[in-house]
């Protein structure tokens, strides 16, 4: 597997992938699909990699961005993998690859948010196996009984 940058060629492979994980609400994807169409290229606001396997096939994706008005504080917006790579270190690979590239930027702080909804157990769990905590919940925030799950994970000086 090989870690790019996103191409145009690859928005309709994700949003099959994003689809395929039952877990993004279709209003969801399409916010998505329009961050990746609409920032191609555009690497001041947003970073956007996908890994492909060895027939150059897309099967998954980041993007994160530096926050606004912080000053080394970093939004991981989106993180997804083809669910027949699931459990196989795509993601890990992904999300290091995403570290390693926020730490070049003089990132200091990662901050994600996810759901509490139980389809997103799996979710919760692989950003707690990766060293990051529950910084934060706010109840009810996408709905009734669908609080919002902050994580984050601190880097240190460089």
């Amino acid at each position: 597997m090989q870690i790019r940058e996103l191409e145009h060629n690859d928005v309709e492979p994700l949003r099959r992938i994003l689809q395929a994980t039952n877990v993004f609400r279709e209003e969801e994807i399409e916010v998505a699909v329009e961050l990746m169409e609409g920032t191609l290229g555009k690497t001041e606001d947003y970073i956007q990699r996908a890994i492909v396997d060895d027939a150059n096939i897309v099967q998954g994706y980041y993007c994160v961005g530096p926050t606004p008005m912080t000053q080394s504080t970093f939004d991981l917006y989106w993180i997804a993998v083809n669910p027949d790579y699931h459990g196989k270190g795509i993601g890990y690979q992904l999300l290091s690859d995403c570290e390693r590239t926020v730490c070049t930027m003089n990132g200091k702080l990662i901050v994600v948010e996810t759901s509490s909804l139980p389809k997103y157990a799996a979710t919760r769990k692989f950003y707690l196996r990766n060293n990051y905590v529950e910084a934060a919940r706010i109840r009810d925030y996408y709905g009734p009984g669908d609080d919002l799950m902050i994580y984050t994970k601190h880097f240190q000086e460089h």
